[in-house]
């Protein structure tokens, strides 16, 4: 057994851009328990978010929306997740799925970082 602990690059597991995702699969992220200091619909979104492609994140918002879940979702300094997306340099992709389904941006975060 070896007891070399792993660094950087070797300790990462590999992106898998090709596999692919139900309906079934997307939707169990509606399912994600979020920590106490974090809305529900919010968690939701930001796992995806962070574990999805920009065309996984898109087909997954539908059905997000479509199954009464709210886009527009708050944190208690008033930001949506639209405001939290926006930020990103190479989010316009996930941003523009956002607003395809109704969310709004209602902070200035958006135009921070």
């Amino acid at each position: 057994m070896s007891s070399e602990k792993k660094r950087g690059a070797e300790r990462t597991q590999k992106a898998v851009r090709d596999e692919d995702w139900s309906d079934e699969r997307l939707a169990s992220f509606l399912a994600l328990l979020p920590p106490d200091d974090l809305p529900t619909d919010y968690n939701c979104l930001l796992r995806a978010y962070r574990g999805m492609t920009a065309e996984l994140f898109a087909r997954f918002v539908r059905i997000f929306v479509e199954r009464g879940h709210d886009i527009n979702v708050t944190l208690a300094n008033g930001s949506t997740f639209l405001d939290h997306v926006s930020r990103h340099r190479k989010s316009t992709e996930y941003a523009q799925a956002l607003i395809d389904c109704g969310a709004v941006a209602r902070t200035s975060l958006a135009a921070q970082a």
